[in-house]
């Protein structure tokens, strides 16, 4: 029979999953296999500049903590598998995303993005969506242009009102 420490040990870290999958907005497992320390140190850091959070954690752990949450991920959960996750739904995501093209041995294989299971075509996807900070840049473009024309569209008209 296992140590009562180590079972209390075990439990702690399958709360910590649960608490950490509850509390984020996106959940992404993937396989880091064949990165080495120094470039995971660099996911690391990438992750932490997008407030996300990066973690290896045993697959039978993962398996417990996600079936209090009543979420089947068990055919993902083969093999070494880390998860990162991200307080925004998308950046996590993106910043992974963009690390696996310049490192081949990172591979997203599922997420859970607001609640919903996303498969690798659903991150594939969500990584292609500009970041916060660049949707926001897009609308204030967007409505400087129509603030723009309404001015001009006022000054047009003060014009014409004064040649009369």
């Amino acid at each position: 029979m296992a140590n009562q420490k180590i079972l209390d040990k075990k439990q702690e870290i399958i709360n910590e999953i649960s608490e950490k999958t509850k509390e984020a907005n996106s959940v992404v497992l993937l396989e880091y296999q064949g990165l080495t320390a120094m470039e995971t140190n660099a996911l690391r850091r990438l992750l932490r500049e997008s407030e996300s959070d990066f973690k290896i954690y045993k697959n039978t752990l993962v398996k417990r903590a996600l079936s209090t949450l009543d979420i089947d991920l068990d055919e993902h959960l083969e093999g070494p598998k880390a998860m990162a996750f991200g307080s925004d739904a998308v950046a996590p995501i993106k910043a992974l995303s963009d690390f696996a093209k310049k490192h081949p041995a990172l591979v997203l294989k599922v997420g859970i993005v607001e609640g919903e299971i996303a498969d690798e075509a659903k991150l594939k996807e969500l990584s292609a969506i500009p970041s916060r900070e660049g949707l926001l840049t897009m609308l204030a473009g967007g409505l400087m242009g129509t603030v723009r024309d309404l001015s001009i569209s006022l000054d047009l008209y003060a014009k014409q009102l004064e040649e009369k």
